[in-house]
């Protein structure tokens, strides 16, 4: 890091560029707490009445999510950027993906937005299959794509993020920022902790990740902060075929499941794990 003192003028146009992000409506001065609950948690210490109310939404959200993926056939999560645009190739690489993966018999679910999660919803409809979309209730942003053709929609980040785990055979994680950064370590963290066993991860786009994959390569395993082998707990490819059958294949085998159309592969997640 530089050790270089931000000047008058840097500090000044770091607050202008933070102004323009932040709404009013969220943060409607620098002082007064936000209007918005789940932000307000955040804020530190609140009355005990708040953070109870806080408690009951994050239950009746998860009561919610709990009754409408219930009913959905073996998810496959993708993440990836909302700024992608449809002429993009790797838009395309995306979306499919996603439809090769659809057509064995998987649901996919994303989180439900623009860019890379509507190529592969988009992939999801272009073969038949379910398209699921978690969206994330945010001010002044857009409802799920229109390729979603089930969904449900969170308060907070962390209980989508649980629901998109919970019901995921296996995660495509293309290029994205900080929010796919996160769903990406996160899911990588529990499997290397063993709270998920042998779920399939796979990285798309190899120029994008190059870089990332050389730090993890060498400083984290040079300094011991990772095993060499905790590079073995993605896979990486460009190619949609390659990572369909990756997917497919460690997700069939580690669920019992049978290749086939969304309705027979759905019977096949009840038997085998014991649904009725």
């Amino acid at each position: 890091m530089s050790d270089t003192k931000p000047t008058p003028d840097d500090i000044e146009r770091h607050r202008t560029i933070l102004q323009k992000q932040i709404d009013p409506l969220v943060f409607p001065s620098d002082e007064a707490p936000s209007p918005v609950d789940e932000i307000r948690f955040l804020e530190g210490p609140q009355e005990i009445k708040n953070d109870q109310s806080i408690l009951e939404t994050v239950n009746d959200e998860f009561r919610k999510s709990f009754a409408v993926f219930n009913e959905i056939s073996p998810c496959v999560a993708f993440f990836g950027s909302a700024r992608t645009k449809p002429e993009d190739p790797l838009y395309e690489m995306g979306r499919k993906t996603a439809e090769l993966i659809a057509r064995e018999g998987f649901a996919i679910m994303t989180g439900g937005g623009p860019g890379m999660m509507q190529a592969a919803n988009q992939g999801a409809h272009d073969a038949g299959g379910r398209s699921v979309g978690c969206t994330i209730e945010l001010p002044n942003e857009e409802g799920a794509n229109p390729y979603v053709n089930r969904g449900a929609s969170f308060k907070h980040f962390f209980v989508r993020k649980v629901v998109m785990v919970k019901y995921s055979y296996g995660f495509v994680v293309l290029p994205g920022g900080y929010g796919t950064m996160d769903e990406m370590f996160e899911i990588i963290t529990l499997i290397q902790t063993g709270k998920i066993r042998e779920f399939p991860v796979v990285l798309m786009g190899c120029e994008y990740w190059s870089k990332l994959f050389d730090f993890l390569s060498t400083s984290m395993v040079e300094f011991g902060m990772i095993d060499p082998d905790d590079n073995d707990l993605f896979f990486l490819t460009d190619d949609p075929k390659t990572a369909c059958e990756h997917v497919t294949r460690i997700a069939s085998r580690r669920f019992d499941l049978q290749k086939g159309a969304p309705a027979a592969c759905r019977l096949d997640w009840e038997q085998s794990r014991g649904h009725s």
